[in-house]
């Protein structure tokens, strides 16, 4: 069962405000429409659970995604984007896409041992693996378990390309794998920028780094001769739009050689929980926002086709695309991709015997 209690009290430091049912689900909690239920809502901790799956590599065949294959150690996140457009594949393991998803994280706790039996694979080919593409890599219980790091172990063993995105500065701690990595152009990496405003970073993601370490991360990466990106997203309109300029120009000064955006997406229950995000937080300006999304997604909140789910539709959609590109071009980002290199990849042994042929 899920709680789905519309009244809960806002948890601190977190970033959706309620629980709602989850929509495979059949049985829900509700609080008494009179607020006369007879028990205190419990503060939200973060749990943690056993991936038990043997299989890491997952296949991905949208034709606007640009990698084919990922692996997430983790599913769930606890940085707490509201927005986040991960947030529903929560409900596939009976949780409730809103606070569970930033509060019960489950772990793939053999991710590098699979990997490595992957790649080693007389079927494997190599080619770029998208470290985290749905739930950050570098969120914080990486610190203590250092899956990710372990992973990167085993991409940089078999010199197999691979390119992440995160928001926590925490991505710094691998520098010495990149570093290797790097030698035979087998990574890049993008650092999420939303806003330089710390107050607004810590009401829409409330447990990433802020915009200040995120900065000084693509400068220590690029310094060391890291490909590394930024990637504005999510832009949404009157909340963030205006700083596009502000922070491609800071990623340029950091060091960033390249830079991307999405628009806002809110597929499935990620719509009604932003919604009741800007009741809370901007009042003010609900109705402005979820008008102007609404006015690129074709009168919806969220609209799924291919390539026009990343950037919208309409003249709204049109001026961010205007506005992200004369601050590119301002900046002079974007005159050399890095392309991954599958060129030096090396199949580690499938068992010991192997060693002595």
């Amino acid at each position: 069962m899920s709680d789905s209690s519309h009244n809960t009290p806002l948890q601190r430091s977190r970033g959706a405000i309620s629980n709602p049912a989850n929509r495979f689900e059949s049985l829900a909690y509700e609080n008494d429409a009179d607020g006369t239920d007879d028990f205190e809502p419990s503060p939200v901790r973060t749990e943690f659970y056993r991936d038990a799956t043997q299989s890491v590599l997952t296949r991905n065949d949208s034709p606007d995604v640009p990698f084919d294959v990922s692996l997430n150690p983790y599913r769930g996140c606890e940085h707490g984007c509201v927005y986040c457009f991960a947030r529903p594949t929560h409900e596939f393991l009976g949780f409730s896409s809103g606070l569970d998803f930033e509060s019960r994280i489950v772990v793939k706790e053999n991710a590098p041992e699979l990997l490595r039996k992957e790649l080693a694979k007389r079927s494997y080919r190599p080619e770029p693996i998208a470290l985290s593409p749905n739930t950050d890599c570098y969120q914080p219980i990486e610190r203590k378990l250092k899956l990710t790091r372990r992973c990167l172990e085993v991409f940089a063993e078999c010199r197999n390309p691979v390119g992440i995105v995160t928001k926590n500065a925490l991505v710094t701690r691998d520098l010495d794998l990149f570093c290797d990595l790097a030698r035979y152009d087998a990574v890049n990496v993008f650092i999420s920028l939303t806003t330089l405003d710390p107050e607004l970073r810590r009401i829409l993601e409330p447990r990433t780094s802020p915009p200040v370490a995120r900065l000084r991360a693509i400068r220590e990466l690029s310094e060391a001769g890291i490909p590394t990106g930024a990637l504005v997203a999510p832009i949404i309109p009157a909340i963030n739009d205006h700083e596009i300029p502000k922070l491609i120009a800071a990623a340029t000064e950091a060091g960033a050689t390249s830079a991307g955006y999405v628009l806002l997406r809110l597929p499935h229950s990620v719509a009604p929980m932003f919604e009741e995000w800007l009741g809370e937080h901007f009042p003010d300006r609900k109705e402005k926002v979820l008008n102007q999304v609404r006015s690129m997604r074709c009168g919806e909140l969220y609209e799924s086709e291919y390539a026009k789910r990343m950037t919208g539709k309409g003249i709204h959609a049109e001026k961010i695309a205007r506005l992200f590109e004369i601050a590119v071009r301002k900046a002079k980002l974007n005159g050399r991709r890095n392309e991954l290199c599958t060129a030096h990849f090396r199949r580690p042994p499938e068992n010991q015997m192997e060693l002595f042929d």
